[in-house]
């Protein structure tokens, strides 16, 4: 493994470059970049984002971009159009106009007499997820790609949909979004246009929850951006990154096996850049990306091309918690390929548990509607208690298989799959299944789950409804993971009918009928030590900023003794701080409340309500903005109002209400 020398450059900053697109619409850009570019110029590393370069990503940024651009790279920050302080309205994530306007920026910063004509696009999330479909237009000045936590379904593996079931982080993050888009621009960069174009996004910006829901199966609109449908149209090279803590761990599999040339690594980590993730340990992801940028921008040997084509961290097998400071294991390399190739062991779900043989099974589930209460977040993000904790709870709520205490310590890599034979009482029904490991008093820990939609058995496309009492052969995938079970524990298989708040539930309670049942176990030979090193993280100077209110999450368990409901609470106080450099201060809290009756599924509920602060001096901004979703037999509802105030004095209102048809969910 080649590291290049790289003679570290004097550069400078720039808070608000000017991007005029085609159609007359500025877009705002932070720029760092050497100072001597005109006499040396140098290839861009974009990140593209509707998450406000100015207050919204700048903590990461202030970590990650200068690395980059003393190294002798342009970083160019941009904000989207309708976002930060960029004109415009954004009407939807990963339109043509969104992806259109990123070909046109990259056609744009190559044309610079500053750049050397190569571009590559890195960002996680958002970022992550666009970095792909700009490549798959394959502008031809962008030449690589490194894309973290992202996905390459937009339908069956993004906070919509999961198994065909419609996920909570549906309306979640269609909240998160409701409020980050209302936010203001900066006057201190726009000026007095600023007041304007807060006016039009608030008259315009979209609920986007309604939207997503409008699309119950995989149709035309998340083929949309979905770059499974066809790889071969991605040129660029693309490194792909994951976290087993994060929801889009499954796409770095399958860019490694699906692009020549690809690379994929896997950590421990939530949604986070590896140099400062958690949980521990971190890389140096920085000197890492570097690597590939040198390669494919610059044309220097750095022996990329030479590395293993899937890096994991195998974790150790911990007793459950809602958070983890460090996940110990060890980190495994696979040359070729990613976990297609590992060899699987069958372990057959039988009346006496987990079995090495197939025997007789007759089970029913019929799981009250609060199991998965211990589920944690769908994607671990604020850094609160949100990973899965102790599943005997949910386990005590669904039918639990488990198996006999391992002989020898045993090392998971891949995505198991559980094969059923199962039939329901009801025409519409959804299956969760948890592959967890319990210690030896009683502990269980999620390894890994997958959820289904049992309407959508044989497909997203075209969902049909069961035969109550018919009998269906189905297969559950569950998500990728890497984790070695001790010997001496055991492998358990929970089955439920209900997963809440994870996935809203069928209209109505189902009785599911097991009558067979095989777990295709991906078993790795056990891993002596590690098989690659990464070097220590490196990072440059943090935001300086001056807090003004300590962040605090709270998440926990209420139940109503009088009505019997449940509820899940959710609390996340991002604090307030002012930076010291612009001025800018800013301030979040995000609130959430999902309920349900154990009996009824028709009592469940969702509301959201996120308050936004911005100020400098005299001028204070804030917005409200809430929303909430519930539902019958036939039809989802969504109410959603927005509240922007100057100086407390309310200064626009607007309420949503909207009703949309189930679709075989």
């Amino acid at each position: 493994m080649t590291q290049p020398e790289n003679a570290l450059r004097e550069i400078e900053e720039m808070p608000d470059m000017g991007i005029t697109l085609s159609d007359g619409c500025r877009l705002s850009a932070r720029v760092w970049r050497p100072v001597d570019t005109a006499q040396d110029p140098v290839p861009v590393i974009l990140e593209y984002l509707p998450y406000r370069k100015r207050d919204g990503t700048t903590a990461r940024d202030a970590l990650t971009h200068p690395y980059f651009a003393k190294r002798g790279y342009a970083c160019v920050r941009v904000d989207m159009r309708g976002n930060g302080d960029s004109q415009g309205v954004m009407e939807d994530e990963y339109t043509s106009q969104e992806l259109d306007d990123a070909v046109e920026v990259i056609h744009w910063l190559a044309a610079q007499g500053w750049c050397s004509g190569s571009v590559g696009m890195m960002g996680i999330s958002w970022g992550g997820f666009n970095g792909l479909q700009v490549a798959a237009l394959a502008p031809e000045p962008l030449k690589a790609v490194i894309t973290l936590c992202s996905t390459v379904d937009r339908y069956a593996d993004d906070i919509h949909f999961k198994g065909g079931c419609l996920l909570n982080e549906n309306l979640g993050w269609g909240a998160t979004m409701w409020a980050y888009s209302s936010r203001a621009p900066d006057p201190a960069l726009v000026g007095d246009a600023w007041r304007d174009m807060w006016m039009q996004r608030l008259e315009n910006e979209p609920f986007l929850p309604a939207t997503w829901l409008r699309h119950q199966r995989r149709d035309a609109y998340w083929r949309h951006g979905s770059v499974c449908e066809d790889y071969s149209a991605i040129k660029a090279r693309v490194l792909a990154v994951g976290g087993w803590g994060d929801a889009y761990k499954n796409a770095v599999p399958r860019i490694v096996e699906n692009l020549p040339g690809a690379k994929g690594i896997v950590g421990p980590w939530v949604h986070k850049y590896p140099h400062f993730a958690v949980p521990e340990p971190r890389i140096g992801f920085l000197q890492e990306a570097l690597r590939w940028w040198d390669r494919w921008l610059k044309g220097i040997d750095t022996g990329v091309e030479d590395d293993p084509d899937y890096r994991a961290h195998l974790m150790d097998g911990l007793r459950p918690a809602a958070w983890y400071a460090e996940r110990p294991g060890r980190w495994i390399a696979e040359t070729e390929g990613a976990t297609s190739h590992i060899p699987r062991q069958s372990l057959h779900l039988t009346d006496a548990g987990l079995s090495d043989t197939p025997a007789p099974l007759v089970v029913t589930v019929n799981s009250p509607h609060h199991c998965g209460m211990a589920a944690g977040e769908y994607c671990a993000i604020w850094l609160g208690p949100e990973m899965p904790g102790d599943q005997r709870g949910d386990d005590a709520l669904s039918a639990s298989f488990d198996g006999a205490p391992l002989a020898e310590d045993t090392d998971i890599l891949g995505a198991p799959v559980l094969h059923l034979r199962l039939r329901a009482d009801k025409p519409q029904a959804q299956i969760a299944v948890r592959l967890n490991h319990v210690h030896p008093d009683g502990a269980a820990s999620r390894i890994t789950y997958g959820v289904l939609n049992l309407a959508h058995r044989d497909g997203h496309g075209a969902p049909c409804p069961l035969e109550p009492g018919q009998s269906y052969d189905i297969a559950v995938p569950l998500d990728q993971i890497a984790y070695r079970v001790p010997a001496g524990h055991r492998i358990r298989v929970a089955i439920s009918s209900a997963y809440w708040p994870l996935i809203w539930p069928s209209p109505e309670s189902a009785t599911l009928t097991l009558e067979a049942g095989r777990l295709d176990l991906p078993v790795r030979p056990t891993a002596t030590g590690d098989e690659w090193r990464f070097p220590p993280p490196e990072a440059e100077a943090p935001w300086q900023t001056r807090p003004l209110r300590p962040e605090n999450h709270v998440r926990r368990i209420e139940t109503d003794m009088v009505s019997g409901a449940v509820t899940l609470v959710i609390e996340d106080d991002f604090g307030k701080r002012e930076d010291l450099d612009h001025g800018l201060v800013g301030g979040t809290i995000a609130r959430e409340r999902w309920t349900i009756h154990p009996d009824d599924p028709l009592s469940a509920r969702g509301a959201c309500h996120w308050t936004d602060e911005r100020e400098r001096g005299d001028w204070r901004l804030r917005t409200e903005t809430r929303c909430e979703m519930w539902s019958d037999a036939t039809r989802f509802h969504l109410t959603a109002r927005i509240e922007a105030y100057e100086n407390d004095n309310l200064l626009y209102e607007r309420d949503i209400a909207d009703s949309i048809d189930r679709d075989h969910l």
